[in-house]
């Protein structure tokens, strides 16, 4: 799939925002702690992956209550659903300089009822031609998403005949029904009830 950046310059997918706060303390140390190990883009990257992947549950899987949307909080919590996790990885490789965005498929069950909006991550690499989609959600029994520059390797592949999409674009914050969901949401069941069925 052709990637579409919603910010024609690069640069816009460095910055910081009040979601993507990589230059909050906690998204430092993280980031420091992270590269003392792994100094190349790329094996920095690939860390930073599998600690958000393997080092926050994600909330459902874990029926952690909370709610969390900024990088520090999700990192500082150790919880978070898909957005939240997929801003806390783009935060720790902004503070790396390594460009990275926010983007999203609709899923949804086998008959193509029940959408749901799914948060990814993509990162582009120094020399890489093409962004590359993440998915940090977190594996469990028949999830086995993998950090890969080259192949997708995705925890859910689209299907098209139930209703489902992979959205082309690349956001450097994330989108705003994602970040009003998350804000408004008193605890994890709240949000499970108001999550975006479709960008």
């Amino acid at each position: 799939m052709e990637m579409i950046q919603q910010a024609p310059d690069i640069a816009a997918y460095l910055t910081e925002c009040e979601a993507v706060d990589h230059r909050h303390p906690r998204v430092r140390a993280a980031a420091d702690e992270l590269s003392s190990r792994h100094s190349d883009a790329y094996s920095y990257a690939k860390a930073a992956y599998e600690f958000v992947r393997d080092t926050i549950p994600h909330s459902a899987d874990s029926g952690d209550p909370r709610v969390t949307w900024r990088a520090s909080d999700v990192i500082g919590a150790r919880t978070g659903i898909c957005y939240a996790k997929s801003i806390a990885y783009v935060a720790l490789l902004r503070a790396r300089g390594v460009p990275a965005a926010l983007c999203y498929q609709r899923l949804a069950d086998d008959d193509g009822s029940n959408p749901v909006v799914h948060g990814l991550a993509a990162v582009r690499l120094p020399g890489a031609v093409r962004w590359a989609r993440q998915d940090v959600r977190g594996n469990r029994p028949g999830i086995d998403a993998q950090f890969s520059p080259d192949e997708e390797r995705l925890a859910w592949t689209v299907r098209p005949e139930c209703n489902e999409v992979d959205y082309p674009v690349l956001y450097a914050e994330p989108h705003p029904a994602v970040l009003s969901a998350l804000r408004a949401a008193s605890d994890r069941p709240h949000l499970a009830r108001t999550l975006p069925t479709e960008l």
